[in-house]
């Protein structure tokens, strides 16, 4: 078992992040992991995913966040993609209302693939898009109540709440590990040497974050 500094244990979480094509899935996961955005960014091909160590109450926590590989163009997002996944984010764009009314769909099939209490946070991307909204924030938020789900509205492009939204999820699953003894090796992550401490983005516009509706 690899130790920490600390000595504690390291923990390798599997987040998986779904919603239908373009609703910037890959940018919102290229901005956690190394703060960049594509505006010109293609449809995922073959099976992509970043891996972050960030720190969690001081402990070393390697959060590994899949995207689902263009897949979700063809409605065949394999079982493979949800396999050991601890976390999810379930994404639609506020300025395209269809991605929200399939936002169902893809929670019956992340209950489907997944057997393992699963921390999900529903998204509402491109906020920055305020001008040609197409769902608004209560809605949203009545969806994710509904559904126990978290709820944070994000913009990939100026980054806003990014960082928070990956940061709840991952101390939901942290939380639901700790209240687990798990000594399955898919759990255990050998320390990187690159760490990145997720800090809440008190500057940006946090308003839409809602962590009140986890089960």
């Amino acid at each position: 078992m690899e130790k920490g500094e600390e000595g504690g244990e390291e923990y390798l979480f599997k987040i998986v992040v779904i919603g239908d094509s373009a609703v910037g899935k890959s940018n919102l996961l290229s901005r956690f992991a190394r703060d960049e955005f594509d505006l010109h960014s293609k449809a995922t091909v073959g099976v992509e995913f970043q891996t972050q160590v960030v720190a969690v109450d001081g402990k070393e926590v390697k959060a590994q966040v899949w995207d689902t590989a263009g897949q979700e163009r063809f409605r065949a997002v394999t079982s493979a993609y949800y396999r050991g996944a601890v976390g999810a984010l379930i994404v639609y764009d506020i300025s395209r209302r269809s991605t929200f009314d399939s936002i169902k769909r893809w929670l019956d099939e992340l209950n489907t693939h997944c057997d393992t209490t699963v921390a999900r946070m529903l998204v509402g991307n491109k906020s920055d898009l305020e001008d040609i909204r197409d769902v608004s924030m209560e809605e949203g938020k009545s969806l994710a109540e509904e559904e126990g789900l978290f709820f944070i509205e994000t913009s990939a492009l100026n980054s806003t709440n990014v960082k928070t939204a990956f940061e709840i999820v991952i101390r939901e699953i942290y939380q639901n590990v700790s209240r687990k003894v798990l000594s399955s090796e898919s759990y255990k992550a050998e320390l990187s040497v690159n760490r990145v401490s997720l800090v809440n983005d008190s500057s940006k516009h946090n308003k839409g974050a809602l962590s009140c509706c986890s089960t």
